[in-house]
């Protein structure tokens, strides 16, 4: 099982939308998605049609941690910055939808939803991000995996519906421990190399037992569930040789879409929109 041309499509015309800049949109109503991740927060932005149109992203380090808002004025102050900068640019968001790691409730769960209250935007729903991601990559069976920079979220799809949900503190962090250990530097410049294209093949080796790990907590995750195909989504998971380690470990099929770290936020945005529209049909239908 791959990711189809069409879900690949669309997440490269929103990796071309996160760089535009000056190019009003032509009134249609717009949705948007914030993703507030611990390493980065993004925002997309999409028309009636689902069609990315804008987007932005920035660093976060340390906002959010192991799925929670511990930063609160960090995560609202960065948000707010993008929001107004997409108003600058001709998109007048008002209308968005955030998630959350799956498993998160109750108050952990309305905090994400209280960031973008915070911004003024109205909240057209809260989901849990691998829910999100699933919009995107389009699929009815399959496990979507979302390794984001301090969580790793599970979610098993039978049928189109989410099944059971997980979400486990390992993520791109831990990668970043590893490799501050080893070169005696700190998280920032252990993120550097990770990061670094040039560097990463040299980098694998110490990693790799991370990733090892992070196969393992996802295996025993999907015990008792006929998952054939693993769908990677997350930051952490655009490191190259990830996928390999996936398959050798769980020893199911890993398909991992095109920049895996913008899947989830345009999932939000696609949420966002599937949330208005069903308000709209009830609207028309109780008139």
């Amino acid at each position: 099982m791959t990711i189809s041309e069409s879900s690949n499509q669309l997440i490269k015309d929103f990796e071309a939308a996160l760089n535009l800049d000056g190019h009003p949109h032509s009134g249609q109503p717009l949705f948007a998605g914030v993703d507030l991740g611990t390493a980065y927060i993004v925002t997309a932005v999409v028309d009636s049609r689902g069609t990315p149109l804008a987007g932005a992203l920035t660093r976060s380090r340390a906002s959010i941690r192991d799925g929670l808002v511990l930063d609160y004025v960090g995560s609202i102050t960065i948000l707010r910055q993008q929001v107004e900068m997409l108003r600058r640019s001709g998109f007048p968001l008002q209308l968005a939808s955030a998630a959350f790691p799956p498993g998160t409730t109750g108050k952990n769960a309305q905090a994400f939803g209280n960031v973008l209250q915070a911004v003024g935007l109205d909240v057209a729903g809260l989901t849990d991000e691998p829910t999100a991601a699933s919009l995107v990559l389009d699929i009815d069976e399959g496990a979507v995996v979302d390794i984001g920079g301090g969580t790793t979220g599970i979610s098993v799809i039978q049928n189109g519906e989410v099944v059971y949900t997980a979400d486990e503190p390992t993520g791109g962090i831990h990668v970043d421990l590893v490799l501050a250990g080893h070169y005696r530097i700190d998280e920032h410049e252990a993120e550097s190399i990770k990061t670094d294209s040039v560097r990463q093949a040299e980098i694998f080796p110490l990693i790799q037992p991370v990733f090892q790990k992070m196969a393992s907590i996802v295996k025993q995750h999907l015990q008792g569930y006929p998952v054939k195909t693993l769908y990677l989504v997350g930051g952490t998971s655009c490191f190259p040789g990830i996928e390999r380690v996936m398959e050798a470990e769980t020893g199911l099929t890993v398909a991992r879409p095109h920049n895996p770290l913008l899947v989830t936020p345009l999932g939000i945005a696609l949420s966002c929109l599937k949330e208005n529209a069903v308000e709209l049909r009830a609207e028309t239908e109780g008139k």
